[in-house]
């Protein structure tokens, strides 16, 4: 396979972009040599695993809220770390990090929602829509990576952090009653409430997102010009 780069600029606007890349360069500075970015990302997608079994365990204790948010943080913890990691010791590789990563966080997403699915929190069938409108977002995502050169990783404020801490306030929440009351009296689960709020964000992400791009390509490749023939070119082809 012949040398090749990923060039790409990568966007977090999230609400705690900011203050989480000091933090996690921070840390990074001060990981023993044996902590490598490889087993950071091992140690991201192992914790994935962990959470979506302790979301199915949640049907039978409510104790694995404990597991999910301890699980999530040691998510946080790989999946963040294993490309600062890399940066700070100069030990970029760009095509095995960038496929390696979203590999995994595809793997951790359908683990994370399959425990969802068998937690009795969410309706199976919503639970499965979260998951298709991830992949598609994913998918809009890392062809724009490809076409365009930019990979947003938040949109609205919210990035991967933010959707950890929810995950984790939430479970906490579930723990004690997985029902909420809406305005009105009805009652209703948490995770069915927030898996149609999230069916809804990702549509419009995906929609907002593939039409930004098409037109941004548009005029970055406009449609050329066919070469029109002339009079003479014209004129000599019906004689022919």
């Amino acid at each position: 396979m012949p040398p090749r780069t990923v060039a790409h600029v990568r966007i977090n606007a999230s609400f705690t972009a900011a203050a989480e890349k000091r933090l996690l360069t921070w840390i990074a500075r001060r990981l023993p040599p044996w902590v490598t970015s490889d087993a950071l990302s091992a140690l991201g997608l192992a914790a994935m695993f962990i959470v979506g079994a302790s979301f199915a365990a949640l049907r039978w204790t409510p104790w694995a809220a404990a597991a999910i948010v301890a699980s999530l943080l040691l998510n946080w913890f790989g999946d963040s770390l294993d490309g600062t990691v890399a940066r700070v010791r100069r030990q970029e590789r760009p095509r095995f990090g960038y496929y390696v990563d979203h590999v995994i966080d595809l793997a951790g997403t359908t683990l994370l929602m399959t425990g969802v699915a068998c937690s009795g929190l969410m309706h199976p069938l919503l639970a499965l829509a979260v998951l298709v409108g991830y992949l598609l977002v994913s998918a809009e995502s890392y062809l724009a990576t490809h076409a365009a050169g930019m990979f947003r990783m938040s949109f609205l404020g919210f990035g991967p952090t933010e959707l950890r801490i929810l995950l984790a306030i939430a479970a906490v929440k579930c723990a004690r009653s997985p029902f909420v009351d809406l305005f009105g009296g009805a009652t209703v689960r948490l995770f069915d409430l927030g898996g149609g709020g999230a069916i809804i964000g990702l549509a419009i992400t995906f929609g907002a997102a593939a039409v930004r791009n098409t037109r941004s390509l548009h005029r970055a490749e406009p449609l050329p010009r066919s070469a029109m023939p002339t009079a003479g070119t014209a004129a000599n082809v019906r004689v022919a």
